[in-house]
This record gives structure tokens, C-alpha cells and sequence, in this order.
């Protein structure tokens, strides 16, 4: 896991794209994380390197594979044990690896948690359906998702 401190460059790149795509479809905060989800990319973006395309299939080409940044909100450090979700809905996007990063509500800071190819995170996974509580942290599921722990995800 690496922390991130999010810089203002940072932030106003995150507020150009949320202002350019306004509310995503089938978004779980019916786009009240927009932000949160384009500070993730841009955290994801200053470990990976690469090129921020933002498609709705992607978001960074990284040595030409096409990378998508999963992002929570959080209030505090993350844990290894910690989930890291992606919903049923996306299972169709055409990307090769899932990054995922958790950033603080404040959008002060965040964690590059790590990131892992999309067939082996699909086969590592747990599969849980709306209203389910994840046994493993008693939350109450939001939308039908996959969980992975972070302590399953490759740093790079």
C-alpha cells in the first residue's frame, strides 16, 4: 500500500473531469463520488505512470495494458483485510487490470492499495448480492459485487 498526499494539480483534474462527465450512469452515489473516483485515478496515475484516458471501459493505458481505478472513500487508514469491490455492473468493462485506491473524504490523502489482472481477481473474489452483509466486515451490500481483500492485490 502506498499513501499518496493529493496534490492541488491533483484536485483540479479531478474537478475538470467531474465537471466534463457530470453523473455516471449506474453510479452507487448516484455521482455525489465523482470526485472521489477522479482523485483515485489521479493517486492511481502517480504510482502507475502512464496515460490518464478515462473511457468508460479504462482509465490509464500503463505499457499498454488498459487499467481501471476502482476508488472508496474512506476515514481512515486502510487495513489489508479491507475489501476491495467491483460491481456486478462492470464486470463488462474491457480492461485488463482493476487498480484500486481508497481516499480519504477530505480528499486530503489516499492509498494506492495495489492493483491485479481482471480474470484472476474474478477467480480470487467473492461474490455477494445486494442487501447481503460481507461477513467479513458487517457491511450491508450496496449493489450486487465482487469483494477481494486488499492483502490479495500486487502492489504494481
Amino acid at each position: 500500500m502506498i499513501e499518496v498526499i493529493v496534490t492541488d494539480d491533483m484536485i483540479s483534474a479531478a474537478k475538470q473531469k467531474a465537471l466534463d462527465m457530470g453523473r455516471l450512469n449506474n453510479s452507487i452515489l448516484s455521482g455525489t463520488g465523482n470526485m472521489a473516483g477522479f482523485v483515485g485515478e489521479q493517486i492511481a496515475l502517480s504510482v502507475l505512470k502512464g496515460e490518464w484516458s478515462n473511457t468508460y471501459d479504462y482509465d490509464i493505458l500503463v505499457d499498454g495494458y488498459k487499467v481501471d481505478v476502482k476508488t472508496k472513500q474512506t476515514t481512515v487508514k486502510p487495513k489489508p483485510f479491507y475489501e476491495c469491490s467491483v460491481a456486478n455492473y462492470n464486470t463488462r468493462q474491457l480492461c485488463d487490470v482493476y487498480a484500486f485506491v481508497r481516499v480519504l473524504k477530505d480528499l486530503s490523502k489516499g492509498w494506492y492499495l495495489g492493483s491485479i489482472k481482471k480474470q484472476d481477481y474474478f477467480s480470487k473474489a467473492v461474490y455477494l448480492k445486494k442487501g447481503d452483509i460481507d461477513p467479513s466486515n458487517n457491511f450491508t451490500v450496496r449493489a450486487d459485487c465482487y469483494n477481494l481483500r486488499i492483502q490479495e492485490l500486487d502492489l504494481k
